[in-house]
């Protein structure tokens, strides 16, 4: 069989050459374009050589409709706006599109689904296994306590440059929370907390961010009772690990039917969650 041939978006960017560098060492899939924004300064430069390894001899482009027609699949970890471009090219072009883009509202995912029914659409708010199995576990302890006994806080740490907040993985521990207690997320959670705030809701589900240095991603998830505390953690130390799970997420999805899916199908843990 073929390799897989992946688009990376977003290639200049930090995460887009840590998938370069991924797609370089992952057997059964390679690289057949590299995509950045319209007058981005790297346009013109050798994706490997900016990723750090070997040159490859593939450009950065800003046109996406060639390539993405030539392409198996995308890797996208850059903007909602150009996520959800990529989503009806995807779509049209009937290929794998891998999304790890956080900060989404309604409206773009409503435009993702409805690209899902073409394209085979695998999105995560981390593509990290451990923080995966760490939402199943999250998911688990919310609905073992009860929301009058134990409260929920989940800490997300990055590193400075990050310009979202919380967190797509904070987000994602969020809901694992929220379906643990069957309760939604965006109506029973406290996301910021400033001044005289009076005391905590029962049953509300807080979130606090911190943004220094390099870190590159350390998330926790406190279950606070009356003279005790649960704590489910999880620290990165190397961005490679999401992009490794990207792009085997990528290969997953190349075999799979259209459709909107999630780390849980791949890795065989969805019906655990429902």
């Amino acid at each position: 069989m073929a390799d897989m041939k992946i688009v990376v978006a977003g290639a200049a960017g930090r995460m887009g050459q840590s998938l370069i560098r991924a797609v370089a060492d992952v057997p059964g899939i390679v690289l057949s374009a590299a995509l950045e924004q319209a007058g981005s300064p790297n346009l013109g430069q050798d994706s490997g050589a900016l990723a750090g390894i070997a040159a490859n001899g593939i450009a950065i482009t800003d046109d996406p409709l060639p390539v993405f027609a030539a392409a198996d699949g995308v890797l996208d970890f850059t903007v909602p706006a150009a996520t959800i471009e990529f989503a009806a090219l995807a779509a049209q072009a009937r290929i794998v599109h891998v999304i790890g883009t956080t900060g989404m509202n309604a409206e773009h995912q409503a435009r993702i689904e409805a690209a899902a029914r073409h394209a085979r659409i695998m999105q995560s708010g981390n593509y990290s296994v451990g923080v995966i199995l760490l939402s199943v576990l999250v998911k688990q302890a919310a609905a073992a306590l009860k929301a009058t006994d134990f409260d929920i806080e989940v800490l997300e740490m990055h590193h400075k440059h990050k310009i979202d907040a919380p967190s797509g993985t904070a987000l994602l521990l969020g809901e694992a929370a929220a379906e643990g207690r069957g309760i939604d997320l965006n109506t029973n959670s406290t996301r910021t907390r400033d001044g005289i705030t009076g005391a905590r809701d029962d049953g509300t589900i807080g979130f606090a961010t911190l943004r220094c240095g390099s870190i590159v991603g350390e998330h926790s998830v406190f279950l606070s009772g009356d003279g005790e505390t649960i704590e489910l953690s999880h620290r990165a130390t190397d961005r490679q690990i999401f992009a490794r799970g990207a792009v085997k997420a990528a290969l997953w999805a190349f075999d799979q039917k259209p459709g909107l899916y999630s780390m849980l199908d791949m890795l065989g843990l969805k019906d655990n969650q429902e």
